[in-house]
C-alpha cells in the first residue's frame, strides 16, 4: 500500500506537471493522476468526477492532493474531497520540484509526504541575482 497523488489544478497545469515528472521519472513510484478544473466550472458539479479520480489513486494509505492556488476553485474542490471519508492531506502551490520531491519519497506516510511536498516546493524557489 502507498499514498496516492492527485493534482487538482486549473486547465492544463496538472497534466503538464505530471507529464514533465514522467519524463524525469518514467516509472512513477506513486500512483498519480491530474484532475483539471475549467475556469468557468462549478466545483460542486465536478465533485463526483473528482471523487472518482481520488478513488483511482487511493491505494489504502490516503491521498495527497496538490492544488495550484489556495482559495481558487481547485482548492475549494480539494477541500470538499477531504470531507468524503478518504484520508486526505492538501498542499497548495504545486510546482514541478514539489511533485518530483514527493515522488522521491514513496515510502513516507501521508502526513510525512504533505510536509515533504511543502518543503520541496518552498526550497525550489530561489532568487537568481547575478550581482
Amino acid at each position: 500500500m502507498s499514498v496516492g497523488i492527485l493534482l487538482i489544478t486549473h486547465s492544463g497545469i496538472g497534466p503538464a506537471l505530471l507529464a514533465s515528472t514522467q519524463r524525469v521519472l518514467p516509472r512513477l513510484p506513486l500512483k498519480a493522476e491530474a484532475f483539471e478544473v475549467p475556469f468557468d466550472a462549478d466545483p460542486d458539479a465536478l465533485l463526483p468526477e473528482a471523487s472518482g479520480a481520488m478513488r483511482r489513486v487511493d491505494e489504502g494509505d490516503g491521498v495527497l492532493v496538490l492544488v495550484d492556488m489556495y482559495g481558487a476553485s481547485p482548492s475549494n474542490l480539494a477541500a470538499q474531497l477531504s470531507r468524503l471519508g478518504t484520508p486526505v492531506k492538501r498542499v497548495a502551490g504545486v510546482n514541478l520540484p514539489m511533485l518530483l520531491r514527493v515522488m522521491n519519497y514513496p515510502e513516507q506516510s501521508l502526513s510525512e509526504l504533505q510536509s515533504t511536498a511543502s518543503v520541496g516546493g518552498r526550497n525550489a524557489v530561489q532568487l537568481d541575482d547575478p550581482s
